[in-house]
């Protein structure tokens, strides 16, 4: 009787998953694994928010997979370790991967390799799992990945996408392997109180319900920050509860602006990943070095803190940074204005804004969240690295009404619009109404001393 061992990494779900495909068509019994590496711990990457949706997508895979007559199995260690023992346990002869693309991913697939296949056990890489389109199949001429995201984009629309696969109808695991107990959220200390609930359920519910009534107006909407017209998918693509190839597909189906809009969002998931595969470094270096002199002193340490509280005195930065800290998710314009605050205005280094988005973000993404910031910052991908968006004109755009401040702000909230965005403009009594900070920078003295530290650097 064959076995096979399927590991689970950040591809929790049974539909649409090539590896326990083909881990179910070639074997006679399947070990569905997920291994919860410390080094991820060490890594800084085991944030509260992103356990309790582990812990959500975890229980949800077990239960896919019960449904089907199997069980997830659960291990804690170093993976290559913990997937060895299981393979030397039920002789399994071969393990089914999804291809991962960070540094860490990768070395733990050589690893994988090196290890297993001198125990004559055969080691599958599995591409267009967690991306549409695999890193390394879209190229320019004369580079290994492509700098800028427009021609990127026309190529990627030309490549050919796989068609989903249905979850197996059976998957049966050896019962001799045993397991530990799966986590569960209440158990996790710290996470944010309106974190979304995980797991591929929710996100397969959340994707059809979204596709059915809100796509045809997400070319106009997504960027109304009152409105939270986006589709608030990213923990699910982030997680792999949610297949980024069956997205497309259905969007696809679908059809019309919004949808090709959407999709044009999930190419740029792919976009960031064949970056990152091609230059891992950029996880934490300048992928365009600017030669910044970034303020590091004991005045930008403070306003550091008040940019990570949500009291810089500009309403829609502190509107976006509380929205975090209550969801464990931030509005894409959100995220694009604080980190153009943080990094233009208060002039300080994007890994400090790149840090304390991954301490809260539940869709906290190493591709995604440092080289989205380096966009922003102007180290990046973006052909304008000295663009600064201002707050207030943001703001006006895109909050016009001023309802979303009005939420996350609640001391401005009998403020109108578009007094609400500039409260300093207030005078006498009525400024001394509200228990609001001052600004921590004037926004010409701010932008002013970016532009002379650029042209210095």
């Amino acid at each position: 009787m064959t076995v096979s061992v399927v590991l689970f990494t950040s591809d929790l779900r049974v539909h649409d998953h090539p590896p326990l495909r083909a881990a179910a068509e070639g074997a006679h019994e399947v070990v569905p694994l997920f291994v919860r590496d410390p080094a991820v711990d060490r890594a800084g990457f085991a944030a509260p928010n992103r356990l309790a949706f582990l812990a959500d997508c975890l229980a949800d895979l077990d239960q896919g997979l019960a449904d089907r007559g199997g069980r997830l199995v659960v291990r804690d260690g170093d993976p290559v370790a913990e997937v060895r023992a299981v393979v030397r346990q039920v002789q399994a002869d071969e393990v089914h991967v999804a291809a991962g693309h960070s540094a860490f991913a990768q070395a733990r697939q050589e690893r994988l390799r090196h290890a297993l296949e001198a125990d004559g056990c055969r080691v599958y890489v599995h591409d267009a799992v967690t991306t549409v389109v695999p890193p390394g199949d879209v190229t320019p001429q004369g580079s290994d990945h492509y700098a800028v995201f427009t021609p990127y984009y026309r190529r990627w629309c030309d490549e050919p996408v796989r068609r989903p696969f249905p979850a197996p109808r059976v998957v049966r695991v050896p019962t001799e392997v045993r397991s530990e107990k799966l986590p569960v959220r209440t158990a996790v200390p710290g996470v944010s109180p309106g974190l979304a609930v995980g797991g591929e359920s929710e996100g397969r519910k959340r994707l059809a319900s979204w596709l059915s009534r809100h796509v045809d107006t997400y070319e106009d909407l997504h960027d109304d920050l009152a409105g939270d017209a986006t589709s608030r998918l990213s923990p699910y693509l982030h997680f792999g509860a949610l297949s980024p190839v069956e997205a497309v597909h259905r969007a696809r189906t679908r059809g019309g602006a919004g949808a090709e809009a959407f999709i044009r969002q999930l190419c740029w998931r792919d976009f960031y990943q064949q970056v990152l595969a091609a230059r891992p470094g950029t996880a934490a270096d300048d992928y365009r070095p600017r030669h910044d002199g970034w303020r590091r002193d004991a005045d930008a340490r403070a306003d550091l803190q008040a940019w990570r509280e949500g009291r810089t005195g500009y309403p829609i930065v502190d509107a976006s940074m509380r929205q975090l800290a209550h969801e464990g998710w931030m509005h894409n314009r959100g995220r694009l204005i604080t980190a153009s605050f943080l990094t233009k205005t208060l002039y300080i280094d994007w890994r400090e804004g790149a840090r304390h988005f991954l301490d809260l973000l539940v869709d906290g993404d190493v591709a995604n969240n440092q080289l989205n910031w380096q966009w922003v910052a102007g180290t990046g991908t973006d052909t304008r690295p000295n663009r600064v968006l201002n707050p207030v004109r943001q703001a006006l755009r895109y909050d016009p009404d001023g309802d979303f401040v009005h939420r996350w702000v609640p001391e401005l909230a009998d403020l109108p619009a578009p007094a609400v965005h500039q409260p300093w403009n207030l005078t006498g009594l009525d400024r001394a109404r509200y228990d609001y900070p001052d600004p921590l920078v004037g926004l010409a003295d701010g932008l002013a001393r970016f532009r002379q530290a650029r042209e210095a650097g």
